[in-house]
């Protein structure tokens, strides 16, 4: 049987591996951990390379990957294109795809997690439906975390890396997942959400395990770790360290980090430490074979690429290219590193292509086709050519030059030519601007903020703006919308500004890039936003936008007053801009002032009527503040301008059965639960028009219901426990009470029902211990005052009986 014909890529990737000389040591070490057993103490697991720019680590990686690869490893590489875990998993897939391996069922599920992240933040209505009229502890901390944490839900943003306090994300995540639960159908989907790193990386376990049959080893290469590190370094180490979280790995696996510094001693001080790679420049040795590998061995000619170079291996490949026979082919060693790069090429039309290339951070034939005039057929020829440059690297389509190489390349340009630097600049910035707008038809600019590639196109044209010298006021101005659409995307345009202030030596881009991004570090979007407003020359639209994003971020961070202080003051600044009005009514709401939040609603609807989600936001205030008929008007429009939106049909079914009308009510969340079955407050909802009816087995059966999606749902818990002992079933009210304080030891309803549980079973002196907390902390909590004063009376005690009674008027338990 004749063998295939190897293809011309492959061709070309055999002859640059047969080209690849030095780090013998490593390469070496590599492959020789293939041939030690996994269960053997010999064998490494991880190994970490590291050492400074143009040191050749990349072009090591790619090595070692094929050196795995002939091994009958599976490989995959993930470099800084990843900016978050679920895009370094979709790098994995498309990788382990193209070696034959597909990941399907982690394909899906990061379909999904695109899906769903975009749904997010619609699910904050239903998170709007925990409290009723006068929350309990518990339930108010609820609303103190409110939709702020259902935003850092949404792209570009996670709750890991908002700074919401701990504790109070912990005792309320019950409450969290069940207001996400009214959107989406499956509790999988609400932790995919909040937590995808949680979520996903279970399912990544399994297709390696999966996989493990099939290949002999798995490699996985973390490259530019120096950027990729600060969310992948965490996530790795849980991975490796948590098995009963996520699952076991394989040990088959094997992990290859790489970056300009050795790891996090603290992070990974009590695990087996890696073994390291440190790459320092070239040695003589090492650099002489490279140069002799390409046939340079005159010993004059050597010794001054040496010089040259230090032995820093990108710089030697890159002179030894031009495979120079004499001194007079390297040039005078003062000629600048550019010429030093590209004199061996004899085109000097290529050599005036290769310079201006390199003004773009990243290169594709488009933006070539915009530096230089040429047809598409010399476009394609000459974008070949740029790729096959020893410093120049690709990925997805697109070129990057090396870092050591474009920094001297644009320095060259800049000084040459100043005006034709600028006037280069400003047609990249025209292609860009261009491009954009070519996305722009028809959508909202929150639409476009949301759109990754519309970004994109946006931070290119602003980073060649920038580089044209023009001032950093429009780009920061973008900076506010910037964080409104995440961290990683504020990151990003403090980024350019910084990349921009370096490359054309602009101080005032360089300062704020410094800036913003040390802010952004330190203390995240409210910091920044801080300094952006302290120093900034901003208009009224663009000052109102920054105040209104700080607000979100200070609410989110539990610095309400802060919040309302910026609210404020963008409303002010532009009254006629409905986020403000809304932004300060999420506030109001979440420190419980509900007629403040109301009056806010009011201003933003009036700019904006046919807003079907402000609407029914409003409505659910006006239900907790007990105003039955504004509620029913509101989300009665709200359902009129969105009949699919099931958290206005369970808000007013609320309504409706505390308005004395359990019939409607019924109607109402049963068309809730039509639209989203696993809704658990509809089903808690329903449960109490089901009690109103005297159906306790219908009651019983919806919070059983509920509690199947949510176990760890501490109000539906609550609700259960107290159906249970109004049936008799005294010891499984106890068992649903017990582990509703489990999750929140501050849930003063659990307790007080606990209580009366342990009344109800004869076990007064216990039941007396949890209602005198309960009193101690709430004084006007009636319902618990009154169930005391039951248990004075069943053990004799009348002048406590008296006391208790005094103060029980109309004893009610608290609504939840």
């Amino acid at each position: 049987m004749t063998q295939a014909e190897p293809s011309l890529q492959e061709l070309i990737q055999r002859r640059a591996r047969t080209a690849f000389v030095g780090r013998e040591s490593e390469r070496a070490l590599f492959v020789g951990n293939f041939d030690i057993p996994a269960t053997d103490p010999r064998h490494r697991f991880r190994f970490h390379v590291h050492g400074g720019a143009g040191v050749g680590k990349t072009f090591l990686l790619r090595e070692l990957g094929q050196l795995a690869r002939e091994r009958g490893a599976l490989t995959a590489r993930v470099d800084e294109n990843a900016a978050s875990v679920p895009e370094a998993l979709e790098a994995m897939c498309r990788q382990f795809r193209d070696q034959g391996r597909r990941l399907k069922e982690l394909e899906r599920r990061l379909a999904l997690y695109r899906e769903r992240r975009h749904e997010a933040e619609a699910a904050a209505l239903a998170l709007l439906a925990a409290e009723e009229e006068a929350p309990s502890e518990g339930g108010r901390a609820a609303v103190e975390l409110g939709l702020g944490l259902l935003d850092a839900a949404v792209p570009g943003a996670s709750l890991v890396t908002r700074a919401v306090p701990v504790d109070r994300l912990a005792r309320n995540a019950d409450r969290l997942r069940a207001g996400l639960g009214a959107r989406f159908r499956s509790p999988e989907d609400v932790d995919l959400v909040l937590a995808p790193e949680r979520a996903l990386t279970p399912v990544l376990l399994d297709e390696l395990r999966a996989a493990a049959s099939a290949f002999d080893w798995i490699v996985l290469f973390l490259d530019t770790y120096e950027r990729t590190g600060p969310f992948l370094d965490p996530w790795l180490h849980s991975v490796l360290t948590r098995p009963e979280e996520y699952g076991d790995l394989p040990s088959a696996v094997v992990v290859v980090t790489a970056g300009q510094h050795p790891l996090d001693s603290a992070r990974w001080s009590g695990l087996e430490p890696a073994t390291v790679l440190p790459l320092e420049p070239f040695t003589d040795a090492e650099a002489r074979g490279l140069l002799a590998a390409r046939g340079v061995v005159a010993e004059p000619v050597v010794e001054e690429v040496l010089r040259l170079t230090g032995g820093l291996p990108v710089l030697v490949s890159t002179l030894a290219e031009a495979r120079p026979a004499g001194l007079d082919e390297i040039g005078d060693p003062s000629a600048s590193a550019v010429e030093r790069f590209l004199r061996w090429e004899p085109d000097r039309r290529r050599r005036r292509v290769a310079l201006a290339c390199a003004l773009p951070r990243r290169l594709d034939a488009d933006v070539l086709r915009a530096l230089v005039e040429c047809d598409e057929d010399e476009a394609d020829e000459l974008y070949d050519w740029l790729r096959s440059l020893p410093f120049v690297t690709e990925h997805d389509g697109r070129l990057r030059y090396h870092d050591v190489v474009r920094a001297p390349m644009l320095r060259r340009e800049r000084r040459r030519s100043p005006r034709g630097w600028a006037r280069r600049q400003h047609a990249l910035a025209e292609a860009f601007g261009a491009w954009r707008a070519e996305t722009e038809a028809g959508r909202t600019p929150d639409e476009l903020w949301a759109d990754e590639e519309w970004r994109e196109l946006r931070l290119a044209e602003s980073y060649h703006r920038l580089c044209g010298r023009q001032a950093p006021a429009e780009v920061l101005r973008d900076f506010a919308a910037a964080c409104d659409a995440g961290d990683a995307t504020a990151a990003r345009w403090a980024g350019a500004l910084a990349d921009a202030g370096a490359d054309a030596e602009a101080g005032e881009a360089a300062r704020w890039g410094a800036e913003l991004g040390g802010a952004l570090a330190e203390g995240g979007t409210a910091a920044a936003l801080g300094r952006l407003l302290r120093g900034a020359r901003l208009d009224a639209g663009a000052e109102a936008r920054a105040r209104t994003v700080r607000g979100g971020a200070l609410r989110d961070s539990g610095a309400h007053r802060e919040a309302l202080a910026e609210f404020g003051r963008a409303v002010a600044l532009d009254p006629g801009d409905p986020r403000a009005h809304r932004g300060r009514a999420r506030t109001h709401a979440e420190l419980g002032d509900y007629e403040a939040a109301v009056a806010d609603l009011d201003r933003a609807l009036a700019l904006t009527p046919d807003d079907a989600r402000w609407s029914a936001v409003r409505g659910e205030y006006h239900r907790i503040l007990g105003h039955h008929d504004e509620a029913v008007r509101d989300l009665g429009h709200a359902i009129g301008l969105d009949p699919a939106l099931d958290f206005a049909w369970a808000s007013r079914g609320a309504t409706r059965l505390r308005a004395g009308d359990p019939e409607a009510a019924l109607a109402d969340l049963d068309r809730a639960l039509e639209l989203n079955p696993d809704y658990t407050w509809a089903l808690a909802r329903r449960a109490r028009v089901w009690r109103a009816l005297g159906e306790s087995e219908r009651q019983l059966a919806d919070l059983d219901r509920a509690l199947t999606v949510d176990p760890d749902w501490a109000w539906g818990l609550c609700e259960r426990g107290d159906a249970l002992r109004a049936a008799g079933r005294g010891p499984e009210s106890l068992a649903d009470l017990d582990r509703a304080l489990a999750l929140d030891p501050e849930y003063s309803s659990a307790r007080a029902s606990r209580g009366a549980t342990l009344a109800q079973l004869g076990r007064h002196e216990e039941a007396l211990a949890d209602l005198d907390r309960v009193l101690a902390a709430r004084p006007d909590y009636t319902w618990a005052r009154a169930q005391r004063a039951l248990v004075h009376r069943a053990l004799g005690s009348s002048t406590r009986v008296a006391a208790d009674e005094a103060g029980t008027a109309a004893p009610h338990h608290p609504p939840r």
